[in-house]
């Protein structure tokens, strides 16, 4: 007696995509797999989130200077 209880259910799953190397590191940027944003992209908006956090720190502090003196 089968064990999956269908017999031969060959092929049932879908197919499945035979990936290369690169696209299994992310080249594939407009695909679905492996996709995000590149290093460079990330480390720009990264750059961007501490330039922006240190502006609004400065302001802080001279607002708190303004007050104190």
């Amino acid at each position: 007696m089968p064990r999956g209880g269908a017999g031969n259910m060959l092929g049932v799953g879908g197919s499945r995509k035979n990936l290369g190397r690169r696209e299994l590191r992310g080249g594939g940027r407009g695909g679905r797999i492996g996709g995000g944003l590149d290093p460079q992209t990330q480390k720009r908006e990264l750059l961007r989130k501490l330039q922006e956090s240190r502006q609004r720190q400065e302001v802080r502090e001279e607002g708190t200077a303004g007050e104190a003196s």
